[in-house]
């Protein structure tokens, strides 16, 4: 079973103004406080696969305190890790096709310049098989009937990905499809030859190049405006003849296509007519697309063979919540599958086709299942505009919702969305008393191209209005308390912060940005080389020209924030480099600005160490408790924050 590929592209601190400082306030009717510990440290064990032969379980689960790789055999308890990184936690492992080796990806501190390592399922040396330096690897398909894999790498310029075909034996990795300048991203057949590149033109539009043999010429199959979004390939037909496509050419939502690769204009396979198809699954046995999913309020899937009903209806019916699949054994018998609920953990299970039954095998964090959580409720609210936003609210258990303390929690991305589940974050912030208001804003997806081009060049416009709109639709519906407000997030939430407190200085009573950027300028100018072919997309989506980027970045606005402002940065980000913090910190301390900065040495963009998350965000508990009023864990001796602040 393969998912289709994505190419395009998250203490106690002083009080600076004392009239903002509110008391910490103790809530009996709150459930008790959950450790940090329980929500930010590691899971237990997450993200099972099986081997192709069905005899093996890989999963990752920590190891001297890391999260490391783990392999059992099924039915066994002969668990035991095959690799591990003593400095940076793993968060992806696979089998290879001969079920004897697993595959994982791992950078270095951060800096997303990610190389695929090998290891034997008996542990051992592990093998570095894209041992290049400041080269970055990725894995674009594996199939359980092929030897060989497929990945792309910008070894040959920093710019761009080749795609080549890599032996897992002797590790040789050979090209099989040279980047022409323009390629986003590859998609392979069912024999696994790379016949579709994803093109993205110097003008912000995009087009779909296939060829009829593995070293045939390219030819372009469909041609996209810049107005149609991110068109996506998911994969060919058994036959070869035919390309299946996510695109919104010729309507709003993007609809699941199918292309004959001879001509003519695309079967409509799956569509909606307000939201977006999300992705695609494809059997590894009969190379047909099997089931697709449409994300609306929740994840909806359909069967696009009627082989795969039943099971469906089985398998949404075998453990509550949104369904997601994993992996499935080379004869597609049995298949690992996700549950995600909103007050609970992540639950997997091993679903038999034959049987129709799903056999539970573990939780991510079953600690969480002895202590209460808080509902998600997906709500909508109309901008002053009168464009109707979708979004997710979150308010804490065991109280009656009115007049609470809120954070305002804008999504990364932007070209993005938030989805309904369980979140670390978001249970945190309301156990500890405050409402979460998850707006997906105008220029995220999921909604179609008009909503997503509706935040065209709106960074600091209607995409910031949105958010203050959501913020008055909290308080005008009696959530929210308008003066015990704050707005956090991370990457583009982390700008929308920014922006919130410079933009409209007294909106938010507080602000917590995590690498978000401060300068569109100098942000562009600093975002990974192997960025390069969606620049247009970001001239298109951001602004084009120096003085109008200008405008909207919240550094030259820095003399007009009045509110507190909590910031965390990691050292090595490659998307937010390290600068943008720095430069509006500086600007803010010159001003005589409140404003508290901690950066983590061993960080990108986002913090992967547990370590990092506990010390920060009980840093960020303490300063939400002194400006909002809601409960705190004192920060603990290995949550001391001191040495990170800068």
């Amino acid at each position: 079973m393969r998912s289709s590929p994505r190419h395009i592209v998250w203490l106690s601190l002083a009080c600076g103004l004392a009239a903002m400082c509110a008391p910490a306030i103790g809530r009996a009717d709150l459930p008790p406080l959950i450790p940090r510990a329980v929500l930010f440290g590691n899971p237990v064990r997450t993200l099972p696969a099986i081997s192709p032969d069905g005899t093996l379980l890989v999963y990752l689960a920590p190891s001297n305190g890391v999260l490391s790789v783990w392999v059992r055999t099924i039915g066994k308890t002969d668990d035991h890790v095959v690799a591990s990184d003593p400095t940076r936690p793993i968060r992806n492992a696979q089998f290879a096709p001969d079920s004897k080796h697993v595959i994982y990806t791992q950078d270095k501190g951060g800096n997303e310049l990610f190389h695929i390592y090998q290891v034997a399922v008996t542990g051992g040396a592990v093998q570095d098989l894209t041992p290049y330096d400041k080269v970055r690897a990725d894995i674009v398909d594996i199939q359980p009937d092929h030897p060989t894999i497929v990945i792309q790498m910008n070894k040959r310029d920093p710019k761009l990905f080749d795609a080549y075909r890599l032996d897992l034996g002797s590790g040789e990795a050979t090209m099989i499809a040279q980047n022409p300048g323009d390629v986003a991203g590859w998609t392979t057949d069912a024999a696994m030859n790379v016949r579709a590149a994803q093109v993205q033109n110097a003008d912000g539009s995009s087009e779909i190049r296939v060829r009829d043999t593995a070293d045939g010429s390219w030819r372009t199959l469909a041609r996209y405006t810049a107005d149609d979004g991110f068109p996506n390939p998911q994969g060919f037909s058994p036959d070869g003849k035919s390309l299946y496509v996510i695109a919104s050419a010729a309507s709003n939502a993007a609809q699941l296509l199918r292309y004959n690769l001879a001509g003519g204009a695309p079967t409509t396979v799956l569509s909606d007519p307000q939201y977006d198809v999300l992705g695609t699954l494809f059997s590894d046995k009969s190379k047909q697309p099997i089931l697709a999913s449409i994300e609306k309020d929740r994840v909806e899937w359909t069967a696009l063979d009627s082989g795969w009903s039943a099971d469906l209806t089985a398998i949404e019916a075998a453990h509550p919540g949104d369904i997601g699949f994993l992996s499935v054994d080379r004869n597609e018998r049995n298949i690992v599958v996700l549950y995600t609920v909103d007050d609970g953990p992540a639950s997997f299970y091993v679903y038999d086709r034959s049987t129709k039954k799903a056999t539970f095998l573990f939780t991510t964090r079953p600690a969480l299942e002895n202590v209460t959580l808080a509902k998600m409720q997906p709500i909508s609210y109309q901008a002053r505009d009168g464009l109707t936003i979708h979004g997710y609210l979150t308010l804490p258990a065991g109280v009656d919702g009115k007049n609470l303390p809120m954070v305002l929690f804008p999504h990364g991305g932007p070209w993005a969305r938030d989805s309904w589940g369980y979140s670390g974050l978001v249970q945190w912030l309301a156990n500890r008393g405050y409402a979460v208001l998850q707006p997906n804003f105008r220029g995220s997806t999921g909604y179609g191209k008009d909503f997503l081009n509706a935040g065209n060049r709106q960074w600091a416009g209607t995409m910031h209005t949105d958010l203050l709109d959501a913020a008055n639709w909290a308080a005008n519906q009696g959530y929210a308390d308008p003066k015990r407000t704050c707005i956090m997030g991370g990457s583009y939430g982390g700008y929308a912060t920014l922006a919130g407190l410079t933009f409209s200085p007294t909106a938010f009573t507080c602000g917590v940005d995590i690498v978000g950027p401060s300068n569109l300028n100098t942000l562009l100018q600093s975002i990974p080389p192997y960025w390069e072919t969606a620049r247009a997309q970001f001239a298109l989506r951001m602004g084009d020209n120096v003085d109008f980027l200008n405008s909207q970045s919240p550094l030259f606005k820095a003399d007009q924030i009045v509110r507190p402002l909590l910031i965390g940065q990691g050292a090595n980000d490659p998307r937010v480099n390290i600068r943008e913090s720095d430069q509006i910190v500086a600007a803010m301390r010159k001003n005589g600005k409140p404003v508290e900065y901690v950066v983590f040495p061993d960080e990108g963009h986002g913090f992967a160490r547990p370590e990092n998350n506990m010390r920060f965000f009980a840093a960020a508990e303490a300063f939400l408790a002194k400006y909002l009023g809601g409960r705190y864990q004192p920060a603990s001796s290995s949550e001391n924050i001191e040495p990170f602040l800068k």
